[in-house]
């Protein structure tokens, strides 16, 4: 197996959604996403283990991403949260995927494609724009819209959604524009039920109301990020500790290479493409076999204006020295460093595998979210998932 891989601690997934139902009202329903390959963590397996935490449905962004659900054997309800071709609709119906609508025009895509196919009442989920401003009917329009799903009898309506823009936010401005969002949507629910339609499941709670406001859960959650161990925005673990829990999410990825060479420097040496490091003193230089083509991008280095980054090697912490390159990096390892060649370094990961950050942190530290360093890890770095058991 290739040295870099990236370990899935199921079990952290496990006790994540354990304590994400915690939260959640009693009543509500539990979507997981498993989009973007579950954060980049494995969506089957990622899927496989919601499912078995309790999970009732899930949620996907493209038509493959609910193609290979299906075939993988998953037969939950599964929600496309972004829109699809006019090509695609075919497949949507063939693979009892649940997309979401808002317009005539659409909404007869999927019309056609299901009578095509002699579906009848086919389920879909309206979609509400309160203020995201990405897809959605406006909330007056609700009522008028459901009428266009359910008037041929070929499509039922199975839920209404929407999605808030900054309920990640404590800023006091931003805590009364997520609060009018939500009563938006509750006026969208009674336009539709004006028209004597029952709007199905009300969903709209992301990873942050789903941790914070459970008066906004309605019928079913749809938690993300937080699934993977990570927080959202600012209603981080601080934002808990402060509120006196004692439980926190773990992260679920850890990732991992090896040191694939050590190499004696001299002084005066440069280390890597645009000669941007260079030895002050007598060291050894450990390579490593993960780049930028593997997630572990360039401007995480001090030398491309980010603050720095450094890997773990047996319980110490190493620097990045020089560019990162596509499929390699170079770490500066000290003049009296013990590390040998086939040394596990790992980039990040939770408390316990060995390593000293976290993808948060690393996010922290370049000026980015945890959501895209998980999701930056590319499809060629093997998923291995581990439960405690099997680690």
């Amino acid at each position: 197996m290739r040295a870099t891989f990236a370990r899935i601690h199921l079990e952290n997934l496990k006790y994540n959604l354990e304590y994400i139902q915690s939260k959640m009202s009693r009543n509500s329903k539990m979507c997981v996403a498993v989009k973007a390959d579950a954060y980049g963590h494995g969506a089957v397996e990622c899927a496989r283990t919601a499912l078995e935490a309790g999970a009732q449905f899930l949620a996907v962004a493209t038509v493959a991403e609910g193609i290979e659900l299906r075939q993988a054997g998953i037969g939950s309800g599964i929600l496309v949260l972004s829109l699809c071709q006019q090509e695609e609709m075919e497949s949507v119906v063939e693979n009892d995927l649940t997309p979401l609508v808002f317009d005539s025009q659409y909404i007869g895509f999927v019309e056609e494609a299901a009578r095509k196919l002699g579906r009848k009442g086919f389920k879909v989920h309206l979609a509400v724009d309160t203020g995201m401003g990405r897809i959605g009917c406006l909330p007056e329009e609700a009522g008028k819209v459901a009428l266009r799903i359910v008037e041929g009898g070929v499509l039922s309506l199975g839920g209404i959604c929407t999605h808030f823009s900054v309920a990640d936010s404590v800023e006091k401005e931003n805590v009364a524009y997520t609060e009018r969002q939500f009563e938006l949507f509750l006026s969208a629910v009674e336009n539709v039920k004006k028209e004597g339609i029952d709007p199905g499941i009300r969903h709209c709670a992301n990873s942050a109301i789903t941790l914070s406001r459970p008066e906004m859960h309605l019928d079913m959650c749809r938690p993300g990020i937080i699934a993977y161990g990570y927080y959202p925005g600012q209603i981080d673990r601080n934002y808990f500790e402060k509120k006196g829990e004692k439980k926190f999410l773990k992260p679920v990825m850890e990732l991992v290479t090896k040191v694939v060479a050590v190499r004696d420097f001299e002084e005066d040496r440069c280390v890597s493409y645009g000669r941007k490091w260079t030895s002050e003193q007598k060291t050894k230089i450990g390579v490593l076999p993960i780049g930028y083509a593997d997630g572990l991008f360039r401007r995480f280095n001090p030398s491309e204006g980010g603050t720095g980054l450094f890997v773990a090697i047996d319980g110490k912490k190493y620097p990045v020295c020089g560019r990162i390159c596509m499929d390699q990096c170079m770490v500066n390892l000290g003049a009296d460093s013990k590390v040998h060649r086939y040394s596990e370094a790992v980039i990040f990961g939770p408390e316990g595998s060995g390593a000293l950050q976290s993808a948060q942190e690393i996010a922290d530290a370049t000026g980015t979210i945890s959501y895209e360093i998980t999701c930056g890890v590319s499809r060629r770095v093997p998923r291995i998932f581990v439960t405690s058991d099997t680690r």
